[in-house]
């Protein structure tokens, strides 16, 4: 048997005075999408903004359905309506920003399982890492460089 240590780096940064105003200008895309989010039954609303390698931004929200595994999320709202309208561009920055309605969220809340997934997937298609800003509705900001950070043990085509 031989033990292997994995390991994740990611940055904390105090809040989106922290950023650079390019992220911040991204973050605020994220917000403006996360308030056209459907979220009727967890009530909570998430939004995504991608940064392309050609200026584009493309935003998404979570959109939700009474037959739950038939929703969204919105990162992978976002990202999968990039890759449809613009198949050759690389996704070079993803800002997000998620919280209750309920209650103020006020730590960072990263994409899900399925959406790490989905992420790794251009990732690896566009052979270039993916920054990923992600928050709650205020305070911290984790930053990773890569979304390999967030998935170490990716699962991909080479072992289809």
């Amino acid at each position: 048997m031989k033990e292997i240590k994995i390991e994740s780096t990611v940055f904390v940064y105090d809040g989106l005075e922290s950023l650079s105003q390019d992220v911040v200008h991204l973050m605020n895309k994220a917000k403006e999408a996360r308030e056209k989010a459907y979220a009727p039954y967890s009530n909570f609303k998430v939004g995504a903004a991608l940064l392309l390698d050609n200026d584009e931004i493309i935003t998404g929200s979570n959109q939700e359905n009474a037959s739950y595994p038939s929703g969204l999320c919105a990162e992978r709202t976002a990202i999968y309506y990039a890759g449809a309208q613009y198949p050759n561009s690389k996704v070079l920055r993803m800002a997000i920003i998620a919280g209750s309605e309920n209650k103020l969220t006020e730590q960072p809340v990263p994409p899900c399982g399925a959406c790490r997934q989905a992420i790794a997937e251009y990732e690896i298609k566009q052979e270039s890492p993916i920054e990923i800003y992600f928050m709650g509705l205020k305070g911290k900001v984790v930053k990773s460089n890569s979304l390999a950070n967030l998935l170490p043990l990716i699962f991909d085509k080479s072992v289809l």
